[in-house]
C-alpha cells in the first residue's frame, strides 16, 4: 500500500524545515543545456510546495530513464518520482517512438509501485527552441508529482 510520510523533519543550515513530498527525479543528459534549466526549476518549484528533491539520477536519454526510475520506486524515503527530459524532432520519426515507448514504461512502473511518477518530459516534434520554451515542465512535473501524492494519502 503507498504510504506519504507528511511532514518530515530535515536538517537546514540555521533550522529544520517540513517536507511534505520526497521526490527522486531522473533527468536525460541528452539535450542537458535544457534538462539542467528543467532540473532548477524542479528544485525552486519543489522547496515552494515544501517538498523536495532529495535524490537525482542522470541517465543518457529519455528511453533509458524507466531502470533508473525502477531504483527510486524502490526506496522507502522516496514517495514520488519526476522525469526531466526533452526529445527534440530529428530527421525520422525516432522522437516519437523514443517518448512513446518510455512514456507507455513510465505509467506501467507507477502502477507497479503504488508511487506516482511525473511525465516532465517535453516532446516528440518540437524544434530546440521550443524546448527552450518548455523548461517548465521541470516545474509541472513536480507540480504533479506533490498534487498525487496529496491525493493518494
Amino acid at each position: 500500500m503507498y504510504r506519504i510520510h507528511d511532514l518530515i523533519d530535515i536538517g537546514q543550515a540555521g533550522g529544520k524545515r517540513m517536507v511534505k513530498v520526497r521526490l527522486g527525479a531522473v533527468v536525460a543528459e541528452f539535450n542537458y543545456d535544457i534538462t539542467h534549466m528543467m532540473l532548477e526549476l524542479a528544485k525552486e518549484h519543489a522547496k515552494f510546495l515544501d517538498s523536495e528533491i532529495t535524490e537525482v539520477i542522470t541517465v543518457p536519454g529519455v528511453f533509458d530513464m524507466p531502470l533508473a526510475i525502477k531504483k527510486l520506486l524502490k526506496e522507502d524515503d522516496i514517495d514520488a518520482v519526476i522525469t526531466l527530459g526533452a526529445v527534440i524532432e530529428g530527421a525520422t520519426s525516432h522522437d516519437e517512438i523514443v517518448v512513446q515507448h518510455a512514456s507507455r514504461k513510465i505509467a506501467d512502473l507507477a502502477l507497479e509501485y503504488d508511487k506516482p511518477v511525473a511525465l516532465g518530459i517535453s516532446g516528440p516534434g518540437m524544434t530546440r527552441l521550443e524546448a527552450h520554451q518548455r523548461v517548465d515542465y521541470g516545474k509541472r512535473a513536480v507540480e504533479a508529482a506533490v498534487k498525487m501524492c496529496e491525493r493518494l494519502k
